[in-house]
């Protein structure tokens, strides 16, 4: 996947253009930072079109981790136990980011002698088929992936946790919380994200 900022987002907000020691460091600090908040959030924050996942209702309740949600076009349930997976009809999106769906009801093409054991044939587990993401990342995405990824790419020195500085004849050297060559997601990021945090609680397979 693409970083979530690019180079032009770190040159803004150092108001200069990057050295090309910076500029050789630049890219992989932006990967990095971008699969940092990624993992933290759950969230692509990437334009991707039908795209299928496998989801645990909750109570007829199938919540889309991926947001923001542009399009639902299929909903299969996945059938135990030698059962087959069968198309669901009748599903609703709200438009926003749940599809609602009820399997003894909704299930096309049922065997009559399944509909007796339901809930151990199709225990609610589905596949959706769902298009998702913005056409541009949030602001607040990428003022975190180019702060993580200038913490990391200003550090006086390379060395972790170490930083220091020389004025003329005095040097100091301090032990802290340096980024050093690592990315690292701290605080402030985590509650500058937490509105974009998906919902726990579900699992998703991608295909691709």
């Amino acid at each position: 996947m693409e970083p979530l900022a690019d180079i032009s987002d770190l040159e803004d907000r150092l108001g200069r253009p990057l050295t090309a020691g910076e500029s050789a460091r630049a890219q992989a600090l932006l990967s990095d930072a971008s699969a940092h908040v990624r993992i933290y959030t759950g969230q692509d924050f990437s334009r991707t079109n039908n795209e299928t996942a496998t989801l645990r209702a909750q109570q007829g309740v199938i919540r889309l981790p991926q947001r923001p949600v542009i399009d639902v076009s299929a909903v299969v349930a996945i059938g135990a136990g030698g059962a087959p997976d069968l198309p669901v009809t009748g599903w609703q999106w709200d438009g926003l980011d749940v599809v609602r769906t009820a399997v003894n009801s909704l299930v096309i093409n049922l065997p009559e002698a399944w509909h007796d054991e339901d809930t151990d044939s199709y225990p609610g587990t589905y596949r959706v088929t769902y298009s998702h993401g913005a056409a541009f990342v949030p602001a607040a995405v990428v003022a975190v992936v180019a702060s993580m990824a200038l913490r990391t790419l200003t550090a006086p020195s390379l060395a972790g946790g170490v930083t220091g500085e020389t004025i003329g004849p005095y040097t100091y050297r301090t032990d802290g919380s340096g980024a050093g060559t690592a990315v690292v997601m701290g605080e402030a990021d985590r509650q500058a994200l937490k509105s974009f945090r998906r919902t726990s609680g579900m699992t998703m397979t991608r295909f691709r």
